[in-house]
């Protein structure tokens, strides 16, 4: 993935301790990515109510961002639509998402979170929050705050310097929407 290399106008080329703890802070985010994968892996592929782990992306897209077609999620997704049809018929099979007609088109169908789909996932947010309260049960409150205000700062500016996703939690927040 090639990243952009802009910097704000006024702030000049970057000095070596600059790119010193750009360097550090990327090994900490690979660090990081890693572990999360590390702990995803170590639940089983299918999770507690048989679905696969990978379809959750497609009830958290119809949770957040409302009733969809297929193409536009796999879109959303960066995946193929293929991979978005078997994962959300699973999904549909479970109970989790229903197809509705479409009312722009009527020859097409959108992917919607039924109730139980939304409880689902609010089950499993229970679980992850469970989770991250536990890791962070040591931590001091105001290093809690302090990293979920940085984090948020790091979400922010990496949007704001990379075009193509710039514009979705922009209006996602313009909206009041809230992501997991």
């Amino acid at each position: 993935m090639a990243l952009s290399t802009d910097r704000p106008h006024d702030a000049g080329p970057a000095t070596p301790a600059e790119l010193d703890l750009a360097d550090q802070l990327g090994h900490q985010l690979v660090r990081f990515i890693r572990l999360i994968n590390k702990v995803k892996s170590q639940h089983a592929k299918q999770g507690p109510d048989g679905i696969e782990r990978a379809a959750y992306a497609i009830l958290f897209s119809l949770i957040h961002d409302g009733p969809q077609r297929t193409s536009k999620l796999a879109e959303a997704l960066h995946s193929e639509i293929s991979t978005i049809s078997r994962q959300s018929s699973s999904l549909v099979q479970h109970g989790l998402v229903e197809r509705q007609s479409d009312p722009e088109d009527g020859r097409a169908c959108l992917l919607a979170p039924t109730a139980e789909g939304h409880r689902v996932f609010e089950e499993n947010r229970k679980q992850r929050n469970l989770w991250l309260a536990g890791v962070l049960a040591d931590w001091p409150e105001e290093d809690r705050q302090t990293l979920n205000r940085l984090f948020d700062r790091l979400n922010s500016d990496m949007e704001l310097h990379t075009p193509q996703i710039a514009d979705e939690p922009a209006q996602a927040q313009a909206k009041g929407e809230h992501t997991a």
